[in-house]
């Protein structure tokens, strides 16, 4: 496949930089969630979460955007971080099976626990405020199920969510690809896919949908739910401290809470790091401490931009690009590749091989046909809308206004991933010229002396 254009290797370099660029700002904001985690045992965020004003600014002192009674800077903020990416360091040195799969095998029967604990107290909230029976859980249930198509209208509503798809199940960046390299030639890649996809949807729809919003329609009713659910990030950090402060027990279930976040994420950064450490052991040859200390020592200098240019809008723009933008762009390039370089038999051929189960041949269509025009449609209709604001600086890549003052910097954010891809694209050079260099070997498995 290779040889019929010596250009396919270079679409490579999104699926290496991609997870570099969202490990860059991602372990950031899992050890935001140890600290909360911290700060919830000692009691702070309790005290804090009297009031929306109040753990919105703990939030913004805890993360050295202002000064206030809670943090004189960004200290304690460093901590955690350092100490986040120390543990992922960690893993990391310890390798796939010592270290990640380890990992995994405590930490996710730990987050289904907690996950079913913070479902059955929500679930079992009623309606705490009885001058507002209609502020109840069902009611929240309601809210979050019942869609609102008006939004469908919108390209970036689009592009997130299936960034949010690829994101969420490993896809389009590069991780999926690093680990099934380790596969065995007889291993079942439909039932692993299948289960992988059934028990990640449980735990985020399911599980993590039952929790948030059914609790803030229940303590604060709808319209400040409406508010609340468009809040992003602030879901987690400063409206579940406000419920949990209404809650029996608050304290116990925000550092829970916390707890699950952080394992939860520390799973996930590690997995994201694995492509870029993976290309440095196997295509440039380097060994495994220095791949992880090279890894480390490079993303701890990028780093250094969402931690003190987070105010500036930094944080927002590289992860809508690389969380959004770059695994959808990503995941066109890996299904034309697979579907219609590798060809799509061959492709149906090798997801059976070893398979338990048949997949349905349809999807043999879906996977050919369907997949790629409707990325094809979403990136199409995101471009027509959105790139001259982009490019002149006018909006975010989200569609919201730039400031005159963070123009610059956002300018100069993108600039250096442009020059990112550009010193990918070297080093992929590179390790594909030491891949021709490097003795063949022969048939019967053996290597020249």
């Amino acid at each position: 496949m290779w040889r019929k254009n010596r250009f396919i290797k270079y679409f490579g370099v999104i699926g290496i930089l991609g997870p570099i660029l969202i490990y860059t700002y991602y372990v950031y904001i899992v050890s935001w969630l140890l600290g909360f985690a911290f700060f919830s045992v000692s009691g702070s965020v309790m005290t804090a979460a009297e009031s929306q004003d109040s753990i919105t600014a703990f939030l913004n002192g805890y993360r050295g955007i202002l000064r206030n009674e809670w943090f004189s800077g960004i200290g304690w903020a460093y901590l955690f971080l350092v100490v986040t990416l120390g543990l992922n360091t960690w893993i990391l040195l310890r390798g796939i099976r010592g270290g990640i799969e380890l990992l995994c095998k405590i930490a996710m029967p730990v987050l289904l626990v907690l996950g079913v604990v913070l479902v059955v107290r929500v679930l079992t909230l009623g309606a705490p405020d009885p001058a507002q029976p209609a502020w109840n859980v069902g009611g929240g249930m309601g809210f979050l199920w019942n869609p609102d198509f008006s939004v469908l209208g919108r390209s970036q509503v689009w592009l997130a969510a299936a960034g949010q798809v690829f994101f969420s199940l490993s896809v389009g960046f590069g991780v999926i690809l690093t680990y099934s390299s380790y596969l065995k030639r007889g291993d079942d890649v439909a039932l692993s896919g299948l289960t992988a996809v059934s028990t990640n949807t449980f735990a985020e729809v399911i599980l993590g949908g039952s929790i948030v919003i059914p609790a803030a329609f229940a303590f604060f009713g709808p319209m400040a739910t409406q508010q609340i659910a468009q809040s992003g990030f602030d879901l987690a950090v400063v409206t579940m401290p406000m419920i949990f402060a209404k809650m029996h027990f608050g304290q116990l279930f925000a550092v829970l809470w916390f707890t699950l976040l952080f394992l939860a994420g520390i799973t996930s950064s590690v997995s994201v790091a694995q492509p870029a450490v993976t290309f440095l052991e196997d295509e440039l040859d380097v060994g495994k401490g220095t791949a992880v200390a090279i890894f480390a020592t490079g993303t701890f200098i990028l780093i250094q931009l969402p931690v003190f240019l987070l105010s500036h809008g930094v944080l927002d723009d590289m992860d809508f690009l690389a969380a959004n933008f770059f695994v959808v762009v990503f995941a066109l390039i890996e299904v034309v590749l697979f579907a219609w370089v590798f060809g799509m038999n061959r492709a149906w051929e090798e997801i059976h091989h070893g398979a338990q189960l048949r997949i349905p041949r349809v999807y043999k269509y879906i996977i050919k046909f369907v997949t790629p025009s409707i990325l094809i449609v979403i990136l199409g209709w995101w471009f027509y809308e959105r790139w001259l604001d982009v490019l002149l600086l006018r909006k975010t890549l989200e569609g919201g206004e730039i400031s005159p003052t963070d123009r610059p910097i956002i300018l100069a954010s993108r600039l250096l991933i442009l020059l990112m891809i550009w010193g990918m694209i070297v080093m992929v050079k590179l390790a594909w010229r030491r891949r021709q260099a490097a003795p063949a070997v022969s048939q019967a498995g053996e290597t020249p002396t």
